[in-house]
């Protein structure tokens, strides 16, 4: 994931890909005890000027959570809706493993005891409507990013989360 361009948080504004690292970590240090989960999830506005929003959530089970935002903007147009769709995958997966791999690294530099987890990538395709043929193929690019997927209607990060920052 390029490191360019800056995360918005309704909390702390807008910070830095190395910020929202340290944001996370911060935030879950507060209350060690508990379980967190770490989800990534993207969605997209129009063909024509496309915007992809993707949020990465930070949940503490049983006390709500936090997210951050990146409102990604592409100059070219898509072809179709399914080329979107991909590209929103592209985003979270390229995001999710990027991140993955900064907090392991920071949370054993700190020598922190946090118990997260972070195997999930909510992406905004589903069983039933205009995507319904394109699930295998995103189930499979998820996989392969070394991800588990979620799809509607559990993916509320991409289709929930994102969707109001299309």
């Amino acid at each position: 994931m390029k490191k360019g361009g800056y995360f918005y948080n309704l909390t702390k504004g807008f910070l830095s890909f190395e910020e929202v690292i340290k944001e996370i970590i911060s935030w879950m240090g507060e209350k060690p005890n508990f379980k967190y989960e770490v989800v990534v999830g993207c969605d997209s506005s129009s063909l024509q000027e496309p915007s992809f929003p993707i949020v990465v959530v930070v949940w503490r089970k049983g006390q709500g959570g936090r997210f951050f935002v990146k409102k990604v903007k592409y100059i070219r147009k898509f072809s179709n809706w399914k080329e979107r769709i991909l590209q929103e995958v592209y985003l979270s997966c390229d995001l999710a493993i990027s991140l993955k791999s900064r907090l392991k690294e920071e949370i054993e530099k700190l020598k922190l005891a946090l118990d997260f987890e972070f195997k999930y990538i909510h992406a905004d395709v589903g069983e039933y409507g205009a995507t319904k043929d394109m699930v295998k193929e995103v189930i499979n690019l998820i996989k392969g990013s070394g991800f588990e997927p979620k799809i509607k209607p559990e993916a509320f990060v991409a289709s929930a989360v994102a969707d109001r920052y299309t």
